[in-house]
């Protein structure tokens, strides 16, 4: 396929991605709007990276569904190597064959043959599929080896696996590659060339906002509206792992089942869990902290309403 030449079904201008993916319940910001629409256009893998919880995944899962293909996912982990990510030979069936034909009547290529090969999510992501090319999500990256990473290398150059006793497998149509990164480690230039690269911030008040009232519609404004700015706040406080989006959403869900509608301190205190997950974070929030921090949200919100 010509990479001058879009999909027909993927949106054509920038514009209109954002509109589809908000209608999918994904807020772009701009720089990222722009990023993916690139990528989608030029048919090159996207590399986004950013603090956990920030709704990297998600952009994945969301264009899958906007484009109505298939999402194959590929967590990495330490140690995660081709036999779980690429492809791997069913040896017990090469066992049985080799026993039912007789010791040395089965070449090579009788056994390691299509019918023999396992296929992972990389190589599953090289096939044809009715619905189009699947979105293939390489997700979290940084946790798996720099080794793996090398092996990446033929795949989103050439968009080809190759099989040293099979040969090589070529896609007929590429898919659209997703990678993200948490940046526990940096990933290697190498691979980054291969790619479009997006640094994936939190949301601003204004568009966190906006993904609460798609995600949690039963939330009334005004707690909504404190959540968010409770949230905020926590981000600059320097926490160990402060609170992503999933945990916004996460809050006001929880706050609206107490049939809370304006969060006082002993709600804040009692629900931090569901915001904070490490104990010297909410040791330190809990308290004179988040009773000093709910009244600077109020006293905010209040002035934005008289300003």
């Amino acid at each position: 396929m010509n990479p001058d030449t879009p999909k027909p079904d993927t949106p054509k201008t920038v514009l209109s991605l954002t509109e589809e993916m908000a209608a999918q319940d994904y807020i772009l910001s701009e720089g990222l709007a722009v990023s993916l629409f690139l990528a989608l256009r030029r048919q090159r893998p996207l590399f986004l990276e950013g603090e956990a919880g920030v709704g990297k995944t998600e952009v994945a899962k969301t264009l899958a569904a906007l484009l109505g293909r298939n999402l194959i996912r590929l967590q990495c982990y330490e140690g995660l190597d081709i036999a779980a990510a690429a492809y791997e030979w069913n040896y017990a069936r090469q066992m049985m064959e080799i026993q039912s034909a007789g010791q040395g009547q089965l070449s090579s290529a009788d056994l390691f043959t299509a019918e023999n090969l396992i296929e992972r999510p990389l190589l599953e992501a090289l096939r044809a599929d009715e619905a189009g090319a699947p979105v293939l999500l390489i997700d979290e990256l940084d946790r798996a080896d720099e080794a793996f990473e090398a092996y990446l290398l033929e795949i989103l150059s050439d968009w080809q696996v190759t099989i040293p006793e099979f040969g090589t497998i070529e896609a007929a149509t590429p898919p659209i590659v997703i990678i993200t990164s948490n940046r526990t480690r940096e990933i290697h230039d190498a691979l980054k060339r291969r790619c479009f690269y997006h640094w994936v911030d939190y949301p601003s008040l204004e568009d966190e906002l906006a993904i609460l009232k798609r995600r949690a519609p039963e939330a009334p404004a005004d707690l909504s509206e404190q959540v968010v700015r409770f949230v905020h706040k926590l981000r600059d406080a320097n926490l160990f792992k402060a609170p992503g989006v999933a945990e916004t959403i996460d809050w006001a869900q929880a706050l609206v089942e107490l049939d809370c509608v304006a969060i006082d301190p002993a709600q804040a205190d009692s629900t931090m869990g569901v915001l904070l997950k490490y104990q010297d974070d909410i040791a330190r929030i809990t308290g004179t902290e988040a009773a000093r921090i709910l009244t600077e949200v109020q006293a905010e919100m209040s002035g934005y309403r008289t300003g």
